[in-house]
């Protein structure tokens, strides 16, 4: 997952989407090899002055730090001071601790000890009694720690929904680095009808399906994205995952991760055990289920603040609607 978004604007640089796979790829192999030949510090020794070099030059990355920072301060007061231009390269810094974490944990070489699951119970008796369902996530933390829990969960499989150009390189990088993993990469930039029938068939299966639920999507339609708050002002959140929950009539998850310390804390929520858009008034519910989920990110940031990695304006998102929340029953 990429940290900077394909609708950043004023960065003076090509954006994530733009950049080529083998280049994307490349970079990742490189990173990886320094760490099993000498550990962390050779890592950081070389990723560390290309990220403060882009913190120096991408003012538009650093104000969206500053912008969230500022906005969780005063919402949750979870960082414990107003934030500045240090807490913006640490933040920085953070994605860049990420990058080796998500390789060692699709390469299976993050041990399992240093995980905590929450929610996790419930999972298992989904894979045990062959019920699929959908996870909606967020750019936050170090997702890829679900593999960890496919591992952790013997038969669980997992499709995760991307929308960046390097899925498939990417896909064959993760193949190489854990065979036959019960994980895949699906490049979508929108859910077509095949789509939904392939995604349906795998949930019929007991597997589940990962989505992201904090970006508008790079085609965005009409009621592609609701406006919810999101840490005292009112952000866009797509819609699609409800939508899909919706057609594929199982449940609803969210999925977070974050870093406490030298373990990840991965979670499991249940959003809703049926999501329901009546006909009437889809954007409603859609709105309902996405504060919901905006508020349930909220919480675990204030514990996290460095582990939010949307380096562009969030709450300047285009392509949201608002519509008054309709009540929904979670089951």
């Amino acid at each position: 997952m990429s940290a900077v978004h394909p609708r950043s604007r004023g960065t003076g640089q090509r954006h994530w989407s733009s950049i080529g796979e083998e280049t994307f790829v490349g970079g990742m192999w490189l990173l990886y090899a320094l760490f099993r030949v000498g550990g962390r510090l050779p890592f950081r020794i070389v990723l560390y002055p290309v990220v403060l070099w882009y913190w120096a030059v991408n003012r538009g990355a650093r104000e969206a730090s500053l912008e969230y920072l500022q906005r969780l301060q005063h919402a949750t007061g979870g960082l414990g001071h107003e934030p500045g231009r240090r807490d913006t390269l640490r933040h920085f810094f953070s994605f860049a601790e990420t990058i080796l974490d998500k390789m060692l944990a699709v390469g299976g070489r993050y041990k399992l000890k240093a995980i905590r699951f929450v929610g996790r119970e419930a999972i298992d008796a989904m894979v045990r009694e062959k019920q699929g369902g959908l996870l909606v996530t967020a750019h936050m933390g170090c997702l890829e720690m679900c593999q960890a829990s496919a591992e952790a969960t013997p038969g669980m499989k997992l499709t995760v929904l991307v929308h960046t150009v390097h899925a498939e390189q990417f896909n064959r990088m993760l193949e190489r680095l854990s065979p036959g993993r019960d994980i895949a990469l699906l490049q979508v930039t929108e859910i077509s009808p095949a789509t939904a029938v392939m995604l349906a068939e795998r949930v019929e299966r007991g597997e589940f399906v990962a989505i992201a639920g904090d970006r508008v999507p790079i085609v965005a339609g009409r009621a592609s994205a609701v406006q919810v708050p999101f840490l005292g002002h009112l952000a866009a959140f797509p819609t699609g995952a409800y939508m899909l929950a919706s057609l594929l009539k199982c449940p609803l998850y969210s999925l977070g991760c974050i870093r406490q310390d030298d373990t990840h804390e991965v979670v499991f929520e249940r959003l809703a055990e049926r999501v329901v858009l009546p006909r009437g008034d889809r954007l409603g519910a859609c709105t309902v289920y996405a504060t919901d989920f905006a508020q349930r990110i909220e919480r675990q940031l204030a514990r996290a603040p460095f582990e939010w990695f949307n380096f562009f304006s969030f709450w300047n998102q285009p392509g949201a609607l608002t519509a008054p929340p309709t009540p929904v029953r979670h089951d």
